[in-house]
């Protein structure tokens, strides 16, 4: 059974960092793509920062600069360091993995940032 566990957040001020992990077990095949969502209060889940297996990497403008991601193809597990932090990345994050055509979620971890 797939599973992504999330660790990492929390409550900071502004300007502050966090660093989200995910880690990702029971893949019997690879896992192409992985990375990070995240659903604002009222709002849908949208893109942070994705990286494939070769290492290309996509993420929001509003993160680029702030937000770097990265993975260990190895162990199925990804990162977001996350810099300067604004109130308005409060939210959710959710890691995320797609393998084989399908997509699989993390139960979603809270990033609270104060003014």
């Amino acid at each position: 059974q797939v599973q992504l566990v999330e660790s990492g957040g929390g409550s900071v001020h502004s300007g502050g960092s966090l660093r989200l992990s995910c880690a990702a077990s029971g893949f019997r095949s690879v896992v192409y793509l992985m990375g990070w969502y995240r659903q604002l209060p009222g709002k849908e889940r949208e893109l942070v920062a994705s990286m494939t297996l070769r290492g290309k990497t996509d993420s929001a403008d509003s993160v680029k600069g702030r937000f770097t991601i990265s993975r260990n193809n190895t162990k199925d597990s990804v990162i977001l360091q996350m810099s300067r932090l604004k109130p308005e990345d409060t939210a959710v994050y959710y890691c995320y993995a797609h393998s084989l055509g399908r997509e699989y979620w993390g139960q979603g971890i809270q990033v609270t940032v104060s003014s």
